[in-house]
């Protein structure tokens, strides 16, 4: 198929940097080739599962290629770990970028590309893949927190849907001041408060920092006995979504069992609407992934697994 041909819709993960980057470069895409922004839709993983593929032409990046999306005139710009392959889509795929650059190297193809626009891509690479060894990843992970703590719409408004007016926003300026001062205290509170949920898996309750910092750190000094750890975090609209991490390609594994998806070692998902708060959510994880759980943890799960 045609890769240029018009896109009905964008469609990208809500979720992180990756997605937001990616995102807006496909649409800053669609503008130069046809005149005008194709609309843009963000999601979490559990809500495209659900989502209908009724448009007769698509882009979408940063969610992992399915069966459903090989249809003619689909374009997937993707980097996540996939078995199936296309017969009718255009997948862009590879392991070893992110989605952003990959969506990137398509618009420098099509000529929208710019300095500003380069360093953007490149933080995002460096924050997306976790290359702890680049010089540049904490300044990186500065701009990932901006999309974790301020979330996917309120900084698209902020930044009238321009991916430019993100490089050394003051925003960048605040999550470089919060990463000194939290995580250090963040790790200290963190590291002593480990909670098993099962022999392989623990919650790490992180109640101030970057929590993927955090556990990354637990994972490296290897603080604890647990291959996979957890963080669970309750947002405003009320839905807990659960982050997995580890570094033995373990955590895509488990957040699929919770009809999650993401990385082999950085993972994530949405648990169900009945799940209301952090507690709830430890008892269930634990009745998911601990075959020793209680008959009586079995049927209160039971219960809530049914919305």
């Amino acid at each position: 198929m045609n890769l240029l041909v018009k896109p009905d819709v964008i469609c990208t993960h809500e979720s992180d940097l990756d997605g937001f980057v990616s995102g807006l470069l496909l649409q800053a895409l669609s503008e130069k080739l046809f005149g005008k922004p194709a609309r843009l839709e963000a999601y979490h993983y559990n809500e495209w599962k659900n989502r209908e593929l009724r448009e007769k032409s698509a882009w979408i990046c940063d969610l992992a290629f399915e069966t459903r999306m090989d249809k003619p005139n689909y374009v997937i710009f993707d980097h996540h770990q996939t078995e199936c392959v296309p017969q009718h889509a255009t997948l862009r795929h590879d392991l070893n970028k992110s989605a952003g650059l990959i969506c990137y190297e398509v618009c420098k193809e099509n000529g929208v590309e710019s300095p500003v626009l380069d360093r953007i891509v490149q933080l995002n690479d460096i924050a997306d893949l976790f290359k702890k060894e680049d010089p540049d990843f904490l300044a990186a992970t500065d701009y990932a927190s901006v999309i974790k703590n301020y979330q996917f719409w309120n900084i698209h408004s902020l930044l009238g849907g321009k991916l430019e007016p993100l490089l050394n926003h003051e925003l960048i300026k605040v999550m470089r001041v919060k990463r000194e001062i939290e995580d250090p205290i963040g790790l200290e509170w963190a590291k002593n408060r480990v909670r098993k949920i099962s022999e392989r898996v623990g919650y790490v309750e992180c109640i101030i920092g970057n929590s993927n910092l955090i556990v990354h750190h637990l994972l490296d000094s290897k603080s604890t006995p647990y291959e996979v750890l957890v963080t669970l975090n309750r947002k405003s609209n009320g839905m807990v979504v659960v982050s997995l991490r580890s570094d033995n390609g373990e955590a895509l594994t488990y957040a699929r069992h919770l009809q999650g998806g993401g990385h082999a070692n950085a993972s994530g998902a949405t648990l169900p609407r009945s799940i209301k708060n952090i507690p709830d959510a430890i008892s269930y994880l634990t009745q998911l992934f601990d075959p020793n759980a209680s008959s009586e943890h079995f049927e209160r799960m039971s219960e809530l697994s049914l919305d």
